[in-house]
């Protein structure tokens, strides 16, 4: 079967009930038909539910899914994305261990990285995503232990080559841990590059339509069985209630991606021949400067476009006063299209320096394409942009 008939039909054994829908198991434990099952179940040696931070058929059912969407042996869910990132790190690396980073990150990933790894001895080293095979290769030294990325990154929708440094870690035996959550696995799988780990916050697309939080690590089994050992002890469960809404909304995932894909390209097209707007950014625009890259490793170019308006934060909040159907919000991969400007919200932490290393100005505005009719999206784009240059006139 194809992965969109897999993504439909993955379920939980029936019950006794015949549902056809999938139930939820709402229980924070499970009982025993007798001590000897109860002894056998926590020594490992029979397969069961104990107790849900451990595991749960509900979360079950969503790990089965993205584990086959993404091509992956085995996998982790957790109660957020960061809690994902986190456990992915936490659980590999240990004091004394070296990371090799893209310097373009989401704000709470840095923040993991610098200031939270680093109280532990775990040391780092950033590259710009558009450093060659051999500035990598160079920093890699003899304690590193991974190299983490994420690709397209947030917000600045700059690429890495996945193929060229899944040959990095293939030769020195490191693991690659890549962040596939603004391309989703309908429309990238790291893994056919060489990834050992690939993280999600499936808060955005895997749930699509913003309602419930959570995370998932998915990749090769000997790594998953030490983020299993640590989430268990550490505990950043999945609900089985976001479980059971995220399996569903995997159903959809592919068809709503393709959508979010098409209508983004159009936008940015749009902006992009729009005198009053500095800069467009969108993976499969020819005008990206990894176009031919992003063609390479991506299936369509995501939902998500990046533009930069002139006039500072002042003619960005004329701008966002002036839209009409996009929502003003921090999160991202929802139905509904919303801007923010990451300069003062996601990324609001990282000193100014950083920020303009990462191409984070106090104009850069990010678009969550959503799945409203991409006519009305662009005349409410458009007329927001002339609103803003009247204003900044005015002014």
């Amino acid at each position: 079967m194809k992965k969109q008939t897999k993504a439909i039909r993955t379920q939980t054994k029936k019950t006794q009930y015949r549902e056809h829908s999938t139930p939820m198991f709402l229980t924070s434990s499970f009982t025993f038909d007798s001590a000897e099952q109860g002894k056998a179940l926590f020594e490992e040696t029979e397969d069961g539910n104990i107790y849900s931070r451990f595991s749960n058929p509900s979360v079950q059912e969503f790990v089965d899914k993205v584990c086959m969407l993404e091509d992956c042996e085995d996998g982790v869910a957790t109660a957020t994305g960061m809690a994902a990132v986190f456990a992915s790190m936490a659980a590999l690396l240990k004091s004394g261990d070296h990371i090799v980073a893209c310097r373009a990150l989401f704000g709470s990933a840095h923040q993991v990285i610098t200031q939270i790894l680093s109280k532990w001895g775990i040391t780092y080293t950033y590259l710009d995503a558009d450093a060659s095979a051999e500035e990598w290769e160079a920093a890699v030294l003899p304690n590193t232990r991974m190299i983490y990325l994420e690709t397209p990154s947030n917000p600045g929708l700059d690429l890495v080559d996945l193929e060229m440094i899944g040959r990095i870690c293939k030769k020195h035996n490191l693991i690659f841990n890549v962040d596939n959550c603004f391309a989703s696995p309908a429309l990238q799988n790291p893994v056919d590059f060489g990834a050992d780990l690939v993280v999600h916050s499936a808060t955005k697309y895997m749930d699509g339509q913003g309602r419930v939080l959570g995370g998932v690590v998915v990749g090769k089994k000997e790594y998953i069985k030490e983020l299993r050992f640590f989430c268990r002890q550490t505990g950043p469960s999945m609900s089985p209630f976001n479980a059971w809404v995220l399996s569903k909304s995997l159903e959809t995932l592919t068809l709503r991606m393709e959508k979010h894909a098409s209508n983004a390209l159009e936008l940015a097209k749009a902006l992009d021949t729009h005198p009053d707007v500095k800069m467009v950014k969108y993976p499969f625009l020819l005008s990206h400067p990894q176009h031919e890259l992003a063609k390479k490793q991506m299936r369509a170019g995501g939902a998500i476009v990046t533009i930069d308006l002139q006039g500072g934060f002042e003619r960005v909040s004329a701008f966002m006063a002036a839209l009409e159907i996009a929502s003003l919000s921090s999160n991202l991969g929802d139905t509904r299209t919303i801007v923010t400007n990451p300069y003062t919200t996601t990324h609001a932490k990282l000193k100014p320096d950083e920020k303009l290393a990462l191409g984070i100005t106090e104009g850069l505005i990010r678009i969550s394409v959503g799945l409203e009719d991409v006519e009305d999206l662009i005349q409410d784009f458009t007329n927001a942009v002339e609103v803003s240059v009247k204003s900044a006139i005015l002014e």
